[in-house]
């Protein structure tokens, strides 16, 4: 008889292959198509996306295709503006985004050279959620949204709408680097969301929406803005072990410390740390990041009474590169969703090619 193996959570348990990217837990390492991170972090964001949606290294005309398919297709039509338009002013982002990402217009006759009907519906998809965000920043500023302009790179282009200015060559690298640390990373919760929508043979649209929704929990994606309104509450790095102190104390968990899989450090943080250190260099956004340094510093020590260690993870800091670059708090999740989205599409394609229906077994515990 097999025997039934029962986890809540699902912790520890394989519920299927991928050869997108690798975890590593226990070395603290992380891989795209058996690329580390650390030699993706010098690329141009839109070459790793190539590699990361097909598995092989672009040549110039592919990555050349790939980024004219996304900056054609990043202009929002008049019906996605409209739609966009009667939502309340007051909607957090990710919600806007998983109003929206169902609604987007998907057709077009433009095709990238040997992709899929269902890679191009989603490259449609990750092209006009930059400009989605950027669009509702401008209406809640109370602008007019700023149209997308197809000869910027993908970064620089979303920076320009979403703050109304010409951003840097610095401003757009940093992003670069912060978004390809964030285009995947396995089986997490958002993505699995992802694959068992998929499994339903729902179409990639409500695929992606239902990774999105996930992403938007503030034990997923939405601790990089819980950590930073932490640390903005925290008023100052020398108020930040009496926080840490009653945190603890009352078992409160403390945003962005830690990472269910990662063992030791997150290598993601090990990029962004020095990257975020060296943006905030001054003023608020310094202090912000020295509170942020000191309530890692004091879960070290607590946590080594008790023989344990602990570090931030890719969230924690990620919130004052994001803060630095002048992005409000309630908008970081969704610029997380704006790389994830590329990762999600590729999960959709990987599982799509051996589809089979996710459905797991309850523990009846009723009378």
């Amino acid at each position: 008889m097999t025997k039934t193996v029962y986890s809540t959570d699902l912790a520890g348990i394989q519920v299927g292959d991928t050869r997108i990217s690798n975890v590593d837990g226990e070395n603290g390492a992380l891989s795209y198509r058996g690329v580390a991170i650390e030699h993706l972090i010098d690329r141009p964001f839109l070459q790793v996306v190539w590699l990361l949606l097909t598995g092989s290294e672009p040549d110039v005309s592919q990555e050349t295709e790939l980024q004219t398919f996304i900056s054609t297709h990043s202009c929002l039509g008049k019906q996605e503006l409209s739609i966009l338009n009667q939502l309340p002013c007051t909607l957090h982002p990710m919600l806007m985004l998983q109003s929206l990402v169902p609604a987007l217009e998907l057709s077009t006759d433009t095709r990238i050279t040997g992709l899929s009907e269902n890679a191009h519906r989603g490259l449609l998809i990750a092209s006009k959620i930059p400009s989605l965000i950027a669009a509702k920043h401008q209406m809640e500023l109370g602008n007019d949204p700023i149209k997308s302009n197809v000869h910027l790179s993908y970064h620089e282009n979303f920076l320009t709408m979403f703050n109304g200015r010409a951003p840097t060559a610095s401003d757009v690298r940093v992003l670069d680097v912060t978004q390809i640390l964030q285009l995947e990373h396995s089986f997490n919760a958002s993505t699995f969301a992802g694959r068992v929508c998929a499994s339903t043979l729902a179409p990639i649209q409500s695929s992606l929406t239902a990774s999105i929704a996930t992403l938007s929990g503030t034990l997923h994606g939405g601790a990089d803005q819980a950590a930073l309104e932490m640390a903005q509450a925290i008023d100052g790095p020398d108020n930040a072990t009496e926080f840490v102190a009653k945190c603890l104390q009352s078992k409160q968990k403390i945003m962005g410390m830690g990472h269910r899989e990662y063992k030791v450090v997150d290598p993601r943080a090990t990029v962004l740390k020095p990257l975020a250190q060296s943006l905030c260099s001054e003023g608020e956004a310094k202090q912000l990041f020295d509170t942020l340094v000191a309530v890692e510093a004091a879960c070290q020590s607590e946590f080594a009474k008790s023989g344990k260690q602990i570090w931030a993870n890719v969230e924690f800091y990620k919130g004052a590169v994001f803060y630095r670059l002048g992005v409000p708090t309630h908008y970081f999740t969704s610029l997380f969703a704006m790389a994830r989205v590329f990762g999600y599409v590729a999960h959709f394609l990987e599982f799509s090619e051996n589809s089979k229906l996710i459905r797991p077994s309850a523990r009846y515990t009723g009378g």
